[in-house]
């Protein structure tokens, strides 16, 4: 008999036609850990391989199947998968073609939520420093929730009770569904435009994790963080949390005490404000006391009490200052007087008239003084200055010493 010759392509097709005979390969649930994950994000198909201690194997996950996906995969992560095994004849290997993956140990809501929860928090959507501080004294609350359910029925009636002076405006929204994170959306953003509250309680009451899942989507902490009011996320029990709450500038562990957190108490404050006025009372009445008794000391002085004896006591301290300030200026007065005298005697004595007073006198020429027989010569006029008056003389000679 004749032994058949195969192409490459030939066998590597006989090969895959064997594969998919078996049916035990055209279905299988297999387990292991990602790696070398590729996302082609233009095709949208999912490429990577399965392994474990002792092996690997390649897959593929077509658009169709990975876009149905709720979170997303990773190198290093434990997946579970349903797959058919074939062979790719271009290459001659065999792989998966996965139709469903899930993670192995926790559920693909729980890791959805964790890549959520890191993603925005890398953002910086849950930074402290950028939460918005409550109003003391809101009056109008805005609450975004179901209009069915106890949750509601909470809120408006605890609101009311505590601050009935506020408006509650309530804008009914889906909570859970694919519909309800887009109606939640929206409703935030609609209570922002023209800020028609002061504050916003947004929640619902318990469930379980897929029921309050739409507090989870990631368009609705956009649209949390991104409010202007300020949002306080109320969602489910104290034991729930949600990426809404993270992103909200208060978490309220139920919509209660959502309601307790956004409006103050009327007896509260009425409670204050008698303390206030019991206190304002107390410091006023003490001051009036102290004003009296400033009053009654007056009253006891004694220029109240004998007003003319007052005048008298200051009319003789006037007159014993007045007298002391005469004496003071008289001995001021008579040592300028003594020292005028002094200095006139000293100017006196150097002034030339007293030298000329004693018979000599001042010989000037031209107008300047002469200090030297040198500085004349026969018939020059010379002026000479005497105490009581003057001659004009002239040189009949000179003699030099």
């Amino acid at each position: 008999m004749e032994e058949k010759i195969f192409s490459v392509t030939e066998l590597n097709d006989y090969i895959r036609r064997k594969f998919e005979e078996d049916s035990t390969l055209r279905r299988v649930i297999v387990k292991g850990e990602i790696s070398n994950f590729t996302n082609h994000y233009r095709s949208g198909h999912l490429y990577l391989s399965l392994k474990d201690e002792g092996a690997i194997i390649r897959a593929v996950m077509f658009k169709s199947s990975a876009q149905k996906l709720i979170f997303e995969p990773e190198s290093g992560m434990k997946v579970i998968v349903t797959a058919r095994v074939s062979v790719f004849p271009r290459d001659g290997q065999y792989q998966l073609y996965i139709s469903e993956m899930q993670p192995d140990g926790i559920g693909a809501l729980h890791v959805k939520f964790e890549q959520l929860k890191a993603k925005l928090a890398a953002e910086g959507l849950f930074d402290e420093t950028k939460k918005k501080k409550l109003p003391k004294m809101p009056l109008r609350i805005g609450v975004v929730t179901s209009p069915t359910g106890a949750a509601v029925r909470d809120i408006i009636n605890i609101l009311r009770r505590r601050f009935p002076a506020a408006t509650v405006l309530l804008y009914p929204v889906l909570v859970q569904g694919p519909q309800a994170a887009p109606d939640i959306s929206r409703a935030i953003a609609f209570l922002n435009e023209g800020r028609k509250c002061d504050v916003m309680i947004v929640g619902r009451g318990g469930g379980s994790l897929e029921e309050l899942w739409a507090f989870n989507e990631e368009e609705v902490a956009r649209a949390v963080a991104a409010s202007e009011i300020p949002v306080i996320s109320a969602v489910g029990h104290e034991t729930d949390f949600t990426i809404c709450d993270f992103c909200a500038d208060l978490r309220a562990p139920t919509p209660s005490a959502a309601a307790e957190l956004a409006v103050p108490s009327v007896a509260e404050i009425k409670k204050r404000m008698l303390n206030y006025n019991a206190r304002v009372t107390k410091v006023m009445l003490s001051k009036i006391e102290h004003q009296r008794e400033r009053v009654r000391g007056l009253a006891r002085s004694r220029s109240l009490s004998s007003p003319r004896a007052y005048l008298e006591e200051r009319r003789m301290r006037l007159l014993y200052v007045g007298r002391g300030i005469t004496a003071a200026m008289n001995r001021r007065n008579g040592a300028r007087r003594s020292a005028f005298g002094a200095m006139a005697a000293k100017l006196d004595a150097l002034s030339p008239l007293a030298v000329m007073a004693r018979g000599y006198s001042i010989a000037t020429s031209g107008g300047a003084v002469l200090r030297s027989a040198a500085a004349l010569a026969t018939g020059d006029e010379v002026e000479l200055r005497f105490r009581d008056g003057s001659a004009t003389c002239e040189v009949t000679g000179t003699t030099l010493e």
